[in-house]
């Protein structure tokens, strides 16, 4: 095997494939690239049995061939290559040469007969996304699944097709991310659970071009991503049910509030300052006629900061980690956001006037004890 590429070309390639390479991988052979240049293209594959990635890779075939490679070691030689074209070179059944203007690697190879290949799996059901709406929706739901151990249940997201509509829903114990989309062409009706990690890595990939589209093929335990020249496949979550969130949706409420989104974000940010790493204390909230009052009391001392609102409903006073608002404020690029509230111990709901996105957060329920300092 003789190949020949643009170390850029290379580059971009192996960093696609990176992301199904395991850092625990069960198997050796799970820790390789398969360099596949039998075809008349070049294609490069990782497969973690979760997660497996193949993109086509532009280069020159000067002799076909097939090897696998680590996937660290090919990735970092490859980064710090002094030329700007690479040469790999089959030096026998467990050797492979890259070469790069003086610079020469010996590299030992594991037989590509031991990895595994992308299922094939049955394109019965497909919806068709741009690139730039499924990198947004994901963005703006990932973080909130529950990616703890104990949480395995609920580390995906839950997309639901219905005819020309596609929801997005993500849940942990404490909040709920939903972002709905309309798409151009009606699908059957459909719902599945796609992990959280396939999902991350995807939305890296994405160049995120509002005109480039995205093909996404379902079966009964895997959803297959196609766009540009990649391929990713991932395994399906069979635990849709946990993620019917219909209920928990309610319009009523006490308070509403109109803020600047980046000044409540900046102000929730600058009250963490006072948390020590590990410490969580919560900001509160006093919703006022014209104002909110946001303060914060941990060891380190206390910050009390006012912001104009536009408020419908009564006064209310609510506590929240602060994470969780951040997360949603820093996702989203409205100027102004409405959050709705109903009194101290429900959800507060963020969400806009045509519920393409709502956010759900459960508030801190605060000892009748604690000292927010200056709040009167």
């Amino acid at each position: 095997m003789k190949l020949i590429f643009k170390k850029s070309d290379l580059t971009e390639s192996i960093n696609i494939v990176m992301k199904a390479i395991s850092n625990k991988p069960a198997m050796p052979i799970m820790e390789c690239i398969l360099i596949d240049a039998t075809e008349g293209i070049i294609k490069f594959s990782s497969n973690d049995m979760e997660l497996a990635i193949e993109t086509i890779v532009n280069g020159d075939i000067v002799e076909p061939g097939r090897v696998a490679i680590d996937a660290k070691v090919f990735s970092d030689i490859i980064r710090k290559l002094p030329g700007d074209e690479v040469t790999l070179l089959m030096d026998n059944d467990s050797k492979v040469i890259i070469e790069s203007n003086q610079a020469k690697f010996n590299i030992l190879t594991k037989d590509a007969e031991d990895f595994s290949p992308l299922p094939s799996i049955e394109r019965d059901k497909m919806i068709s996304i741009s690139q730039y709406t499924l990198k947004e929706m994901i963005n703006q739901t990932i973080f909130a699944i529950d990616d703890s151990e104990k949480g395995k249940m609920l580390n995906g997201e839950r997309f639901e097709i219905k005819g020309d509509k596609i929801k997005v829903v993500a849940l942990d114990k404490f909040r709920i991310a939903i972002r709905s989309v309309e798409i151009n062409e009606e699908y059957e009706d459909f719902t599945v659970v796609i992990p959280g990690k396939a999902l991350n890595e995807i939305s890296k990939i994405l160049t995120g071009e509002m005109d480039s589209l995205v093909n996404i093929y379902f079966s009964n335990n895997y959803v297959l991503f196609e766009f540009d020249d990649t391929l990713v496949l991932s395994r399906l979550i069979d635990n849709a049910s946990l993620f019917d969130t219909d209920k928990m949706l309610s319009n009523d409420y006490n308070t509403k509030m109109n803020i600047n989104r980046k000044e409540l974000m900046n102000c929730i940010d600058r009250a963490t300052l006072l948390n020590k790493e590990g410490e969580n204390k919560p900001v509160l909230l006093t919703i006022k006629e014209d104002q909110l009052e946001l303060s914060i009391n941990t060891v380190l001392g206390t910050m009390n900061e006012v912001i104009p609102i536009v408020r419908e409903g009564r006064e209310q006073m609510v506590a929240f980690n602060p994470k969780f608002l951040i997360d949603i404020l820093r996702v989203l690029e409205d100027e102004t956001v409405s959050l709705y509230f109903t009194n101290s111990k429900a959800p507060c709901f963020i969400r806009n006037e045509d519920n393409s996105y709502i956010y759900i957060v459960l508030p801190v329920i605060l000892m009748e004890d604690v000292d927010y300092g200056n709040n009167n």
